[in-house]
């Protein structure tokens, strides 16, 4: 994909400047320092060049024009640490003193209007993610796993999903080609006919919860059943994971495997996310997956490490799980 933005390397280090004035952890106190987000915000320290670029980004999403951006030579902190892929997570509270990815991205998520989302069940609740390989995920479809993943929403089996993902290159290995995959919903719906549609807008279907959900609460197994199809272009789907939920009948089968056929007829756009590369793209209008086209040194690949961030759609879909906040955390849901 063409990126919508590239920063010269002056407003990169412009915007940098800003972003490691913020000295509050998000994994420290996660409110504390969202605030000072804001109060960036509010002092209008923020680079023009960078408010409009964030407001391009709404108008396209809001027009319908696009759902997935990307942004070109970020900043990022200077430092960027390895991490033991026995705990990762772990390793990173060790290492990771500074904090210009994640204030890059809660900035982004303030000024385009979408409100981060956690889970209290994942990563100790923290507000940012990490897109790493740990050992004992190897061969898995989740965000932890070394291997492929294919077509799919983030959280399927969740109850709340976010609307939209950020990607952001910390170390992207270029010798190695690993694309993100997006098939927007609305290239999905032109190859379903209105029979189908209205098959997958029923609850027939279910998704057992990944390996890395699992682990982190031992409750989640199997979704409650659900609709594939939502809102006019929304897709809660996880290809090889969703299926029929027991008793459905033969129109969910057909349904289902029209579907799989429409995801391999649609258009898809794919980018090789960079080192310093911002990638978001919508997680419900759409599907995404990752391809490892030619891996060369699969160590190095193992490496590659992107930070990760969920969000609603707006503060109107964040208010509407007004009542699932955990800890008076708003954004922190108990799932």
């Amino acid at each position: 994909m063409d990126p919508v933005y590239v920063f010269t390397d002056a407003e990169r280090d412009e915007l940098f400047s800003v972003l490691a004035s913020v000295a509050k952890s998000p994994y420290e106190d996660y409110p504390a320092f969202s605030a000072a987000v804001r109060d960036v915000v509010d002092r209008d320290e923020v680079p023009g060049f960078f408010q409009e670029l964030c407001t391009t980004v709404r108008t396209q999403r809001e027009s319908g024009e696009s759902d997935a951006h990307v942004l070109r030579n970020c900043p990022i902190d200077e430092e960027i640490p390895l991490f033991d892929q026995e705990d990762p997570v772990a390793d990173k509270y060790r290492k990771k003193t500074t904090f210009v990815g994640e204030t890059f991205l809660e900035l982004f998520g303030q000024l385009v209007g979408t409100p981060l989302l956690a889970y209290e069940t994942r990563n100790n609740g923290d507000f940012f993610h990490d897109v790493y390989a740990v050992n004992r995920y190897t061969g898995t479809q989740t965000q932890k796993t070394d291997s492929e993943l294919f077509f799919h929403n983030d959280r399927t089996a969740h109850p709340v999903r976010a609307d939209f993902l950020a990607l952001l290159g910390m170390r992207c290995p270029e010798g190695d080609l690993i694309f993100t995959g997006f098939a927007d919903g609305r290239d999905l719906l032109t190859n379903l006919s209105d029979e189908v549609q209205a098959t997958l807008r029923s609850p027939l279907f279910i998704t057992p919860f990944d390996r890395y959900s699992r682990d982190s609460n031992t409750s989640q197994t199997v979704s409650e059943p659900h609709a594939v199809l939502e809102n006019h272009h929304s897709f809660r789907y996880y290809d090889t994971r969703t299926r029929v939920a027991p008793g459905a009948g033969v129109d969910a089968y057909e349904a289902l495997i029209a579907l799989k056929n429409a995801i391999v007829k649609a258009r898809k756009r794919r980018h090789m996310i960079l080192t310093r590369d911002l990638f978001v793209l919508a997680n419900q209008d759409g599907l995404h997956s990752r391809d490892m086209v030619e891996i060369n040194n699969p160590e190095r690949a193992r490496q590659r490490w992107l930070l990760k961030t969920y969000a609603f759609r707006d503060q109107a879909a964040a208010d509407r799980h007004a009542d699932k906040w955990m800890d008076g955390v708003v954004g922190r849901v108990a799932d």
